[in-house]
């Protein structure tokens, strides 16, 4: 089993709060020889808006020593978990949870917005102190 990210409980929290079932914790696929281990899945079932939704939560922190080294790594595993939910989950939406300090500043870089954009990278900034998602970006 991988390690868990610092925020892990803070993210699965914040989702609980906004009505989000944790359907798998982590949720488990196989693609192509290759297994993965995505940090959280989820289903809203009753919210109008995002019924029958499901999605896909891979959690971050970007606490290392350098962002950017993080965000590479962050950025393969989305890629790579994207393909592998293509490939078994079609209709399940892939996140990069990202607390919400990293979004304000590294995030508002124009190198990142132009990477973000690029690839496609859906978003959950999230407050790992209150336990709250402060903003969806798909």
């Amino acid at each position: 089993m991988a390690a868990r990210d610092r925020f892990h409980e803070a993210v699965k929290l914040a989702l609980l709060k906004e009505n989000w079932v944790i359907t798998d914790d982590p949720l488990r696929l196989e693609a192509g020889g290759a297994k993965f281990e995505i940090d959280l899945g989820a289903e809203r079932l009753l919210a109008a808006e995002r019924a029958g939704e499901k999605i896909a939560v891979e959690i971050k922190t970007f606490l290392g020593d350098s962002p950017i080294t993080d965000y590479h790594a962050a950025l393969g595993q989305f890629l790579n978990y994207r393909l592998a939910l293509e490939l078994n989950e079609p209709d399940r939406r892939l996140y990069l949870a990202v607390p919400v300090i990293v979004h304000e500043a590294f995030f508002q870089r124009e190198f990142l917005q132009i990477s973000v954009e690029r690839h496609q990278v859906s978003r959950i900034v999230y407050d790992p102190v209150n336990e709250v998602i402060v903003q969806w970006i798909n």
